[in-house]
C-alpha cells in the first residue's frame, strides 16, 4: 500500500470547513505520499470565509479547494480511496455511500467551528483550534509506518488517532 500515492477522503456534513482544512493539511504534510480529497453529506454553497481566512493565515493555499458532495466519490469513475475519515459525529448515524476500492474507514471527531457561537474572536478561536487538532492528527497519520502494518493494526492505529485529544 505504501509504494503508491495514498488517496484520503475527509468527510463532514457541509464540506465548508473541517474536511477542507484536512484536505489542505494532508496535501502539505503528506509530501506527495498522500493525496487529500474532501466532501460533505449535505454540501454547503461554498467555503466558509473564516475557513479561507484561517488557511491563508497559516500559509495554506486555498486555491482549488472546493465544496464536494460525497456521492461524487462513490461513482465508478471517482479516484479510488485508500482511506475515508469522517470528522463529524453527525455522520455516524448517516448512511454513507459504498466507496469503491474498499477503503479503510475511521472516525476522528472534531467540533465543527462553523457551529461556534459568540463574538468574532471566539469564532476565530474555534477555527484555530479545529485546524490545530487536524494538523496534529494528520501529522501522526502521515508518519505511521503504513508499509509495515497489517490491515488490522493499521485500522487500530487510525482509530487511536481519532481518540487523541489536544486539550
Amino acid at each position: 500500500m505504501a509504494d503508491k500515492t495514498l488517496n484520503v477522503l475527509f468527510l463532514c456534513k457541509s464540506n465548508s470547513t473541517l474536511s477542507i482544512f484536512a484536505e489542505a493539511i494532508i496535501n502539505r504534510l503528506g509530501r506527495g505520499r498522500f493525496l487529500g480529497f474532501s466532501a460533505g453529506s449535505n454540501p454547503a454553497a461554498g467555503l466558509d470565509p473564516l475557513t479561507i481566512y484561517q488557511l491563508q493565515r497559516n500559509n495554506y493555499d486555498p486555491e482549488g479547494l472546493q465544496v464536494n458532495d460525497w456521492n461524487d466519490y462513490a461513482a465508478a469513475d471517482a479516484p479510488p480511496m485508500d482511506f475515508v475519515i469522517t470528522l463529524s459525529d453527525e455522520l455516524l448515524d448517516t448512511p454513507h455511500p459504498e466507496w469503491p476500492n474498499r477503503p479503510m474507514i475511521t472516525h476522528w471527531p472534531i467540533l465543527d467551528p462553523i457551529d461556534a457561537e459568540g463574538e468574532e474572536m471566539q469564532r476565530k478561536a474555534a477555527f484555530v483550534k479545529a485546524l490545530s487538532e487536524l494538523e496534529s492528527r494528520i501529522s501522526i497519520f502521515v508518519n505511521l509506518p503504513i508499509a509495515s502494518l497489517d490491515r488490522l493494526k493499521l485500522q487500530q492505529s487510525l482509530d487511536d488517532i481519532g481518540r487523541k485529544t489536544t486539550d
